[in-house]
């Protein structure tokens, strides 16, 4: 099985299986990264937000445009930048390393 690796905000590492098929948000939140996802993968906000190792960036599909649109929306936004939801575990993705921004901005919180 595919492993990945996740940066989390004070610099651990923490490496867990990636069963092919599921997103790196998924990936996250069974491993309990803190990791948001406000609106669960639905590419509606950019909570889950994570910038890929510059090694690893290539090997990845190139961003769909709805997903740059959200990615403007991120906190710490960096040229490898993109969502966790939309990173689908492959084969071929064995190895990936994400980091999580240090903060998120999350434009779905009720403000009433």
């Amino acid at each position: 099985m595919p492993r990945m690796t996740f940066i989390v905000r004070d610099g651990s590492r923490h490496e867990v299986e990636a069963p092919v098929g599921l997103s790196v948000l998924e990936i996250a939140h069974r491993n309990g990264i803190d990791l948001e996802g406000a609106c669960e993968g639905s590419l509606a906000c950019s909570t889950c937000h994570v910038v890929v190792g510059d090694e690893d960036y290539e090997r990845l599909p190139e961003a769909k445009e709805e997903e740059e649109d959200m990615l403007d929306l991120a906190f710490g936004l960096t040229h490898t930048s993109r969502l966790g939801c939309q990173i689908i575990m492959t084969e071929e993705l064995d190895g990936l390393t994400v980091s999580l921004p240090a903060a998120t901005r999350n434009m779905m919180v009720d403000k009433r």
